[in-house]
C-alpha cells in the first residue's frame, strides 16, 4: 500500500482539486483508494456535529464508506487546548482513523492543511504526520511571484526531506509559465526537488457559483433560483452610458454584472449578452420589465444592500477562494493534469506500476 500526502504552503492552493484529479487517475489505473484529511481547521457543523466539507465531498464523489477528518480544530477544542483542559491523544486518534481508512486499499490520499505548520497545536504539523503515517509528500505551491515560488519549494524540501516526492506549481500566469518550466524547474531539480507539474491559471477554475455569490453578499434572489450552480468567471460593473453598454458587456462571457438597481437600461443591455447573473446594488428593486426579461433568458437577479464599490470589493475577496465542488471544474482540472502532470514520476515515487489508462 502507498500513502500520498498532498499538502500546501498556502490556503486555496488547489489541494482538493489535486486529490480529486489524482484519485480519479488511480481509480482508472485499477487501484482501490482511500482518503483522509488528518487535521481540519475549516470545519462546519451539521446537527451540532463538526464536519469538513472537503471530506464529505470526496467521500461522495468516490463513494467511499470511510473518509475521515479525525482531528477537527473547532474553536471549542482550540480554547480547551489553550487552557490546558484537553487530554485527548491526537496521534493515537490519527493512527486509528488511518487504519480504518486504509483497510483493503492500494493507495491512501491524505489532504493537508493550508500551511505546513497547521496542526502544530496538537503535535500534528505536516512533517510529523508524514513521518507518522509513512507517506510520500506532494506539496502544492500557489504562484504569487518567482521568488515566493522558489522559497516555498526550498522550504518544503527542508520540512519533508527525503519523503518529498515532488511539488506542483499552481495558478501560474501564462506569461510566467515558460520561465518556471525552463529556469525555475531545472534550478530546483538540481537541488533534489522534482517539479511534477506547472499548471497555468485558468479563469474557469477560479470561478464562483451564483449561489456562492448570493451567500457572500447576503443577497436576495429575485428570480431564476434554479440557476444557482451556474459559474461566474468575470465581474463587470455597469456604470457607463447606455450607448456604450452593449459593446462593453460583449467583451467578456460568463460574467456577473454589478449595477445600481435604478439602472434598467444597463440591466437590459447586460441581459442581451453572456451574463450569468445580475447583481443590483443599493437595495433598489428592478422594474417588472427587467425581471420579466431575466426570467425569459434564465438569468438570476440578486438584490444586495451595499453600494456598487463595496459589492465589488466583497466579491473580489472570494474569487479563487471557494471550494472545488463543481463537476465542470473537476473535468477541466483533470484535462489539465493529463496535459501537464508527470504521472510517470508520481507512480514511480509511490512504487506503483505505470498508469496504463
Amino acid at each position: 500500500m502507498s500513502t500520498l500526502y498532498i499538502t500546501s504552503t498556502d490556503v486555496f492552493s488547489g489541494k482538493t482539486a489535486l486529490c480529486v484529479g489524482l484519485g480519479e487517475k488511480f481509480l482508472r489505473s485499477g487501484y482501490a483508494i482511500g482518503y483522509m484529511k488528518p487535521v481540519s481547521a475549516v470545519a462546519g457543523a451539521i446537527c451540532e456535529r463538526a464536519i469538513d466539507e472537503d471530506v464529505e465531498f470526496i467521500k461522495e464523489i468516490f463513494r467511499l464508506s470511510e473518509a475521515k477528518a479525525p482531528v477537527i480544530l473547532t474553536p471549542k477544542l482550540v480554547d480547551s487546548l489553550l487552557r490546558g483542559e484537553e487530554e485527548a491523544d491526537f496521534r493515537a486518534l490519527l493512527k486509528e482513523a488511518y487504519a480504518q481508512v486504509a483497510q483493503d486499499k492500494d493507495v491512501i490520499i491524505l489532504e493537508g492543511g493550508g500551511r505546513l505548520e497547521e496542526g502544530s497545536i496538537v503535535g500534528l504539523a505536516a512533517p510529523y504526520i508524514s513521518e507518522l503515517l509513512g507517506a510520500k509528500d506532494l506539496v502544492v505551491i500557489k504562484y504569487a511571484n518567482d521568488l515566493q515560488a522558489v522559497d516555498d519549494a526550498l522550504r518544503a524540501k527542508e520540512a519533508f526531506g527525503d519523503s518529498l516526492l515532488g511539488i506542483v506549481f499552481n495558478v501560474v500566469p501564462r506569461q510566467r509559465m515558460e520561465f518556471l518550466e525552463e529556469v525555475v524547474k531545472p534550478y530546483l531539480e538540481e537541488r533534489g526537488i522534482k517539479v511534477l507539474a506547472v499548471l497555468p491559471q485558468e479563469r474557469f477554475l477560479l470561478s464562483i457559483s451564483v449561489g456562492q455569490l448570493t451567500e457572500c453578499l447576503d443577497g436576495e434572489v429575485l428570480c431564476c433560483p434554479e440557476a444557482r450552480d451556474e459559474l461566474v468567471e468575470h465581474l463587470m460593473v455597469g456604470a457607463m452610458t447606455v450607448d456604450a453598454a452593449l459593446s462593453y458587456f460583449r467583451r467578456k462571457p460568463n460574467k456577473a454584472v454589478i449595477t445600481g438597481g435604478d439602472r434598467p437600461d444597463i440591466q437590459l443591455a447586460a441581459l442581451e449578452t453572456s451574463t450569468k447573473c445580475l447583481i443590483l446594488t443599493g437595495n433598489l428593486r428592478p422594474s417588472p420589465i427587467v425581471l420579466g426579461r431575466a426570467e425569459e433568458v434564465g438569468v438570476p437577479v440578486i438584490l444586495v444592500k451595499p453600494d456598487t464599490l463595496t459589492t465589488v470589493e466583497i466579491i473580489e475577496q472570494f474569487f479563487g477562494k471557494t471550494r472545488f465542488h463543481q463537476e465542470e471544474k473537476i473535468h477541466c482540472f483533470e484535462k489539465l493534469l493529463e496535459e501537464r502532470f508527470n504521472f510517470e514520476a508520481l507512480y514511480e515515487g509511490l512504487g506503483l506500476r505505470p498508469a496504463s489508462d
